[in-house]
């Protein structure tokens, strides 16, 4: 009988870690977790955790998060939110553990730095769309695919025209139709910038150009994601809209853990659709893909000008399509970018700075032009 895998849970009580962490608790002889850590957002149920699981290392912070993720372990799952969870991937990747990434912000941001530090196969992607094509990709060779096919929910507002999000609420953007993630990730959703940041890190996990991942929409969220191949056969990753699947093969990669999640009920009528894109309502994942095709810290800005114009939109001082629109406005100001193959911390700690006074300074402008005189 083989030993359970040494497993480091970063964003313990997060949507991703509390799912890890079931997941343990469900396969005690195959899971064991030796560290914990979490942002400070629920220390109640940080405690808790502790207390359960007695991993040799816990605590809460950022700096906490890079020492557990450089501990001796199998695999570290980050599963932070945003761009603090960067030098944590880093730290895993530097100690020969094999990283579970659920924080695509710190592949996205790091880009070449990242995998640079990765050895083949160290990275196991925790998205469902990107653990998806992982998974098709095992049914053919990589110089067999043609393209891969991201699929996206369309978020609650699908459908909607430019001027019907104008007046989007808070509570509205929250209120996601097939997903129950955290506040960041499903406005991320209802803009469709997670969709754009899923670009860019497919694009950087799998090492297909751009012109070849293409996003449909499919609101059940049941197809996770396709890989098409040369000889016109597509491959689809299919199940009910869980995470528990991708973690746990993030956890056991290659292996799979039985009974992880329920799988689709073929005894009832299941109706798969899809839909183009609309980017005309929706245009964060071109200029997602503009970010990514220009390379350097353009990605870490156009993450870190949306952390701060998500957060600008939950206090009320930025309108929904002000998020996407702000964006823009900030990689536009962007002169001088750093090569691809001379990025270093520094250059993408400095840009992501750099995008967050940006992105502040136009959200404030914004509420001064709306504030009555």
């Amino acid at each position: 009988m083989r030993d359970p895998r040494d497993v480091v849970v970063l964003g313990s009580t997060g949507s991703i870690g509390t799912q890890a962490l079931d997941l343990v608790r469900a396969n005690p002889d195959r899971f064991r977790v030796v560290g914990l850590t979490a942002g400070g957002s629920n220390p109640e149920l940080f405690e808790r955790q502790v207390a359960e699981f007695r991993p040799a290392y816990s605590g809460l912070g950022e700096e906490a998060s890079v020492e557990a993720a450089g501990m001796d372990a199998d695999v570290v799952l980050n599963g932070i939110t945003g761009a603090v969870g960067l030098r944590p991937t880093l730290a895993a990747l530097d100690a020969g553990n094999a990283l579970a990434l659920a924080n695509k912000e710190s592949l996205i941001m790091g880009g070449p730095l990242v995998l640079g530090r990765a050895e083949p196969g160290q990275i196991v992607p925790v998205d469902s769309e990107h653990s998806a094509i992982a998974q098709c990709l095992r049914g053919g060779a990589a110089d067999e695919v043609r393209r891969l096919v991201l699929t996206a929910s369309g978020g609650p507002f699908r459908g909607r025209s430019r001027a019907d999000l104008e007046q989007v609420t808070v509570e509205e953007a929250l209120h996601h139709p097939t997903w129950d993630m955290g506040p960041v990730i499903t406005i991320n959703s209802a803009t469709l910038v997670n969709k754009g940041l899923e670009v860019i890190e497919a694009h950087l996990l799998f090492g297909i150009p751009f012109d070849r991942i293409e996003v449909v929409v499919h609101p059940t969220s049941v197809v996770h994601s396709m890989v098409e191949f040369l000889d016109g056969s597509t491959l689809v990753q299919a199940s009910p809209p869980t995470m528990l699947i991708p973690i746990a093969l993030g956890l056991a990669w290659p292996e799979r853990v039985p009974d992880a999640a329920p799988p689709v009920d073929w005894t009832t009528t299941n109706t798969w659709e899809f839909f183009p894109l609309d980017d005309d309502a929706f245009p964060a994942v071109g200029l997602a893909r503009a970010a990514g095709e220009r390379g350097g810290v353009a990605p870490a800005v156009y993450n870190a000008a949306n952390e701060v114009c998500v957060d600008g939109f939950r206090r009320g001082t930025l309108p929904f399509t002000g998020i996407v629109d702000t964006v823009e406005k900030v990689l536009a100001a962007l002169d001088d970018v750093p090569s691809t193959q001379t990025l270093t911390v520094d250059d993408v700690l400095a840009a992501d700075a750099w995008a967050r006074a940006a992105a502040a300074a136009r959200i404030d402008d914004h509420r001064t032009e709306r504030t009555p005189s």
